[in-house]
C-alpha cells in the first residue's frame, strides 16, 4: 500500500506550510520580523528565506517555535506512534 501523504506532498511544501504557521503566529503576536529575529537569535535574513521558501536548519526553527511560545507543539511531535503493521507493533515492544 502506498503512502499518499508523501504522494500529496513534497517536502517543500510541507517545509513551506511550517513557514506559514509561524508567520502567522508572528504576525498575530504582533511581532516584527527584525523583532524576532533579535530575540531570537536567529538571523533576520534566515528568517525571511524561512519565511518565503521553509528553508531554515532545524536548530533555527526550534529557536523561532521557542520564542513564538509553541515548542511544547514541536517537542510533541513523533509522541504517539501510528503503526501500519502489527510487526510494527511487535518491534516496538523490544
Amino acid at each position: 500500500m502506498e503512502n499518499y501523504d508523501q504522494i500529496l506532498f513534497a517536502p517543500s511544501d510541507v517545509a513551506k506550510t511550517l513557514a506559514k504557521r509561524l508567520q502567522r503566529i508572528r504576525k498575530r503576536k504582533k511581532i516584527t520580523q527584525h523583532q524576532l529575529a533579535a530575540r531570537s537569535n536567529v538571523s533576520y535574513a534566515s528568517l525571511c528565506r524561512f519565511e518565503q521558501s521553509g528553508l531554515i536548519s532545524l536548530e533555527s526553527f526550534i529557536k523561532l517555535s521557542m520564542e513564538l511560545g509553541v515548542i511544547d507543539e514541536v517537542k510533541d511531535l513523533f509522541t504517539r506512534p501510528i503503526y501500519s503493521s502489527i510487526e510494527e507493533v511487535v518491534n516496538d515492544r523490544r
